[in-house]
């Protein structure tokens, strides 16, 4: 049993918080730098050295990436070391994003710039007309500064209203009317993608721009140059384009004009974990990670116990597989994520009502994953009313399947027959949503053969609390219920076991 951030398990921060490792190294000059034996390499030679340097040492290239191993991440390392731009392919939640971000780590940590400049301009090859100046004016004593990788990345969610201007730029009026001519390069406003020059850049949703505008993207992914207003602005772009992709997009909200598929030099699919274990893994390292809170607050670390984060997993693939779903659509990893979050709330909600001193989450929380969870789902029969409760009845079914499985897996062979014969004579159990651990655990008095139940569901020894204990007897009860060994009754917030 354990919290759900489980930190066995590696994250990877987004490029927007990851913080340096190192300070910036000392050169402030250009001709410190020479005198330094810097050299200018390009950014897919940089990735392809650092990939191949992570590969020789035989460590995760792209760390906090789960159950890709043996299926995406050899097509991308392959992509990568053959220095072409990529289109990630796969349904909604299958970490496409967060694929993308990772590849930051990929670049080397720091990176000389010239001070100032709008293009991340690399002082031994700059590439505009501001740069070059700079140097023919400065030589060697021109400024030179440190960019760290996460200031290296972009990424634009291609909407409808996404213009060239964003994506490339456009002709700043400012610097027209400050005196320039409309024929000077330097009144050119650059966009999102010339200023992530030596980066790494992410259209997401891809199929979602507007095709004229996926035109403007033409020069970048061949001639790695931009064209703006009929400007001859010659600027040999170093970059790395991803794009990520939905393929419900192609036919449901456009497509990927065939150009600009035939620029890209791989096409690589993902998918959702293939293995249960993957999924849990998963669900460990994503969920709660918003919570923060100290340390030593239980109530911002609640005990979601192994057995629901996989009764969780097994629902979600359960949910996947249904003929009910529409399959085209998937069911996101957030799904899942949210299900197990949700359950870990309800616990919390539950001790600070009832004064338990640690949240731990139990069965009797999963019913809350329904409500939190169903517009996630698109179902493929789903009728005109959105209330119909033939989705909620689905959603019930799959959910029981799931604890059903994870009792037989996580309990076979287990005696419960001690357990049983509490109910023997038409004792009851009551338990409920607001049903503290101390009162659940009163009702059945000495349960035998518990600590042998305790480490089934991997609670360790000498860390039993009477809120793990209620977690796991519950888990049982619930089991017994499900495979027909146990009678109970409820009407939504009060459960009767035994009835």
């Amino acid at each position: 049993m354990a919290e759900v951030t489980d930190p066995a398990v590696p994250a990877t921060a987004s490029p927007a918080t990851d913080a340096p490792a190192t300070d910036a190294p000392a050169p402030t000059t250009l001709g410190e730098l020479r005198s330094g034996g810097a050299s200018y390499r390009t950014v897919k030679a940089e990735i392809r050295a650092n990939l191949l340097a992570r590969l020789g040492r035989g460590e995760p290239t792209l760390p906090g990436m789960v159950g890709f191993d043996d299926t995406v991440l050899p097509e991308l390392e392959r992509a990568l070391l053959a220095g072409h731009d990529l289109v990630l392919l796969g349904e909604r939640g299958q970490g496409k994003t967060r694929l993308i971000r990772t590849l930051v780590g990929l670049l080397d940590e720091w990176t000389p710039v010239l001070v100032g400049s709008e293009l991340n301009e690399h002082p031994l090859h700059p590439v505009s007309v501001w740069g070059r100046r700079q140097i023919a004016e400065h030589g060697d004593a021109t400024p030179v500064g440190w960019l760290h990788r996460t200031d290296r990345f972009g990424e634009k969610l291609a909407t409808p209203d996404t213009s060239v201007g964003d994506l490339i730029g456009d002709v700043d009026p400012i610097k027209v009317a400050q005196g320039r001519t409309l024929g000077d390069p330097e009144t050119v406003h650059y966009g999102l993608v010339p200023r992530t020059n030596r980066g790494i850049f992410s259209v997401n949703e891809l199929p979602d721009l507007a095709e004229r505008i996926q035109v403007a993207l033409l020069n970048v992914l061949e001639e790695r140059d931009i064209q703006i207003r009929g400007y001859r602005v010659r600027l040999p772009l170093d970059l790395l384009l991803v794009a990520s992709a939905n393929p419900e997009d192609y036919t449901n909200r456009g497509r990927i004009i065939t150009p600009l598929k035939d620029r890209f030099g791989a096409e690589v699919r993902t998918h959702y974990p293939l293995e249960l274990a993957d999924e849990i893994r998963l669900l460990h390292q994503e969920a709660l990670l918003s919570w923060g809170g100290e340390a030593h607050d239980p109530f911002q670390h609640p005990i979601v116990p192994e057995h629901l984060a996989e009764i969780v997993a097994r629902f979600t693939r359960l949910v996947r597989e249904s003929s009910h779903v529409d399959q085209r659509s998937g069911v996101s990893a957030r799904f899942a994520i949210a299900g197990l979050e949700t359950i870990a709330a309800s616990a919390v909600r539950r001790a600070a009502i009832s004064g338990e001193t640690r949240p731990v989450a139990r069965v009797v929380d999963l019913p809350s994953v329904i409500p939190a969870s169903r517009g996630k789902v698109e179902f493929a029969d789903a009728g005109a009313d959105p209330d119909d409760e033939r989705e909620v009845e689905i959603l019930e079914h799959l959910l029981r399947q799931a604890t059903a499985q994870t009792f037989r897996a996580r309990c076979a062979g287990l005696d419960l027959t001690g357990l049983q014969e509490h109910f023997a004579g038409g004792e009851t159990v009551e338990s409920g949503e607001l049903v503290p651990a101390p009162a659940l655990l009163g009702q059945l008095g000495t349960i035998p053969k518990l600590a042998e139940l305790l480490g089934r569901l991997g609670v360790p020894e000498g860390e039993h609390s009477a809120e793990q204990a209620a977690a796991a007897v519950e888990f049982a009860l619930e089991g017994l219920y499900l495979t027909r060994r146990l009678a109970k009754d409820t009407d939504g917030t009060r459960t009767v076991y035994g009835a």
